[in-house]
C-alpha cells in the first residue's frame, strides 16, 4: 500500500507521455495531415475536435478546432516540437519516403548524436521530429551528451535522407550511419 503521507523529496514521475492536444483554426486540414503523417486513424471526430491514434493508445494527438485561433508566432514562447521514435534508421527512412510520396517534405535532417532525426512542419507551423536512437542504451547516449563533442556542438550534423537510403541499399551497416560526423561548433538553423 502506498503511504500518502511520505511524499519524499521529488514528485513521482509519470509512466508515459500519453498525448498532445493542439488548437487549430483549420481542423479538417490538420486532421488529414496528422492521419497521413502518422499512418494513423481517427478514433473520434466531429465539427470541433478530432482524436487520432497510431498505436495501442486511444489517442496520441487531439486537435481542437477554434475558428478564430491566431496563427503561430515564431518568436513566442511555447512548445518547440513533438518527437516520434522509430526502431531503426530503415524504418525512419521508409516513413520519410512514404511521407514524401504524400507531398510531406522534411524541414531538416540532422544527426544530433543521441538521435538521427528528420523534422517536418504541420499546416499550422508546428514542428514535428521523427527520430531513431543512435545508442543501444540510455547510459551510452548520456555518456555522449556529456562528451566534449556534444558540448561543442549540441545541435548536430546535417544529412541527406536520400544519401542514407542509397547507402543502406548498397549494404552499408546502419550502425555506421548512426555515428555522428563531427563538424565543430554550430548554431541553430534559421527556422528556429
Amino acid at each position: 500500500m502506498i503511504d500518502f503521507d511520505k511524499v519524499g523529496d521529488r514528485v513521482l514521475s509519470p509512466s508515459v507521455l500519453a498525448h498532445v492536444v493542439l488548437r487549430t483554426a483549420n481542423l479538417q486540414r490538420m486532421t488529414d495531415f496528422y492521419t497521413t503523417f502518422l499512418g494513423g486513424q481517427i478514433t473520434h471526430s466531429n465539427e470541433m475536435i478530432a482524436f487520432i491514434t497510431y498505436d495501442h493508445e486511444h489517442h496520441r494527438i487531439a486537435l481542437i478546432g477554434i475558428p478564430d485561433a491566431s496563427p503561430k508566432v515564431k518568436t513566442s514562447c511555447g512548445l518547440e516540437h513533438i518527437a516520434f521514435s522509430f526502431p531503426d534508421i530503415s524504418s525512419l527512412l521508409l516513413a520519410y519516403r512514404q511521407r514524401k510520396a504524400h507531398g510531406i517534405l522534411p524541414l531538416w535532417s540532422v544527426n544530433h548524436g543521441p538521435t538521427t532525426s528528420i523534422y517536418y512542419k504541420d499546416p499550422d507551423g508546428n514542428v514535428l521530429e521523427t527520430q531513431v536512437d543512435n545508442f543501444d542504451s540510455v547510459d551510452e547516449a548520456t555518456k555522449f551528451m556529456v562528451s566534449k563533442h556534444f558540448a561543442e556542438n549540441p545541435i548536430g550534423t546535417d544529412f541527406d535522407p536520400e544519401d542514407y537510403i542509397t547507402r543502406i541499399k548498397s549494404g552499408e551497416d546502419e550502425g555506421l550511419m548512426k555515428k555522428r560526423v563531427e563538424i565543430g561548433a554550430r548554431g541553430l538553423p534559421d527556422f528556429f
